[in-house]
């Protein structure tokens, strides 16, 4: 039976990697989890019935890119975003935050106001203030709302960091004051801080008095070096809410999963497998496969002999690589559907080796094989 109002409870350690279940009206989501990205209503070139099939139980939707296209009014009008795409489970949706940093060009931030958007698509002007992320993402009726925040380009910077920070922590509270005290959702808060621990833990004690259903690490996958990234999770992670589910915004490729997990991350988005599947790149058990290289020309093997949703382990990496080459859309929908898969597999197993109190041996062994190409 469905619980209606949100909450986590956490289940199994092993050290620092945890394994959890968040409950929400639409479905429980378990943890770690992945979220595919499906940022203006669709999974690029997959079908939601397959990726039911992927055992997929959350996914993610961009506030900024849907209020633009097709708008809020259209998707409430059909109750919401779920009704809308034909998705009856959970759906976290991003601020907005993030497009002010990767479209700075279209826009400019008045710290009382918010962030005002010269869209990308007409030119017509845009405020998006902290009020106005949460009203929109109310109207696609998300199940886990974010808070608007200030997410800067990667520096060092300690100035231009603490200033974004003191925004960012401004536009949390605007945030939660808007959500109210809807008990049936969620509004997780996000660190910000760049890679500096200091502020990082600064702006978590602020965000924990403004308290948050969850918490997000922000501001990652900019450009910072893997070891970069999981230093600094390192060094604020374990003093985030251990009754909370704790979200790394934007990350990543299964080695970035695999050293987030071991510290103690529980939720994960990322376009990596779709984006990857576009360009014929799989991911696997024994290392990224990219089929546009000739060497695949002859191979009649399938990419993964497990994998029968839409019947993926019956296409050889030859007839793939033909696609490819040939910039068959086929392609990227077939490659793209078994990323995810892999995805939603690598994620089934970490919970089943933490469960076994064997992540670490598990991680060793996959870390050096996701590294190594």
């Amino acid at each position: 039976m469905l619980k209606s109002n949100f909450s986590f409870k956490l289940t199994t350690k092993d050290n620092e990697a945890r394994v959890g279940k968040i409950f929400t009206s639409r479905g429980v989501i378990n943890t770690p989890a992945f979220m595919p990205v499906g940022t203006q209503g669709t999974l690029k070139g997959i079908f939601l019935d397959d990726l039911l099939k992927t055992k997929s139980e959350i996914i993610l939707g961009n506030t900024y890119h849907l209020f633009l296209r097709p708008g809020t009014d259209i998707i409430s009008s059909f109750g919401g975003l779920h009704k809308f795409m034909q998705w009856n489970k959970p759906i976290l949706t991003d601020s907005g935050g993030y497009q002010i940093m990767s479209l700075s060009k279209f826009n400019h931030i008045d710290p009382k106001i918010g962030a005002i958007f010269k869209s990308h698509l007409d030119g017509k002007k845009i405020i998006l203030s902290p009020e106005k992320s949460i009203q929109i993402q109310k109207k696609i009726n998300s199940d886990i709302l974010m808070v608007l925040d200030d997410c800067p380009k990667l520096t060092l910077n300690k100035k231009q960091l603490n200033e974004s920070l003191k925004i960012s922590i401004s536009w949390a509270k605007r945030c939660k004051i808007e959500f109210g005290n809807n008990k049936k959702k969620a509004l997780f808060g996000i660190i910000q801080g760049g890679l500096h621990k200091d502020l990082r833990l600064e702006c978590l004690e602020k965000l924990k008095e403004i308290n948050f259903q969850g918490y997000a690490m922000g501001g990652l996958a900019v450009g910072e070096t893997q070891s970069q990234m999981l230093k600094i999770l390192s060094e604020t992670v374990k003093y985030m809410p251990k009754n909370k589910p704790r979200y790394l915004m934007g990350v990543g490729t299964p080695s970035d999963l695999l050293g987030a997990i071991k510290c103690g991350i529980d939720m994960f988005d990322c376009v990596l497998p779709t984006r990857s599947g576009r360009t014929g790149l799989a991911y696997t058990w024994n290392g990224k496969v990219n089929l546009r290289n000739s060497k695949y020309k002859y191979d009649k093997n399938p990419i993964d002999k497990n994998c029968h949703i839409r019947g993926l382990n019956s296409y050889s990496k030859s007839y793939l690589h033909h696609l490819v080459k040939s910039n068959e859309m086929l392609a990227s929908m077939l490659i793209s559907l078994h990323n995810i898969n892999f995805y939603q597999q690598l994620m089934i197993k970490i919970r089943e080796e933490i469960h076994k109190k064997r992540f670490n041996l598990f991680y060793r062994k996959y870390m050096k094989i996701f590294e190594k190409n």
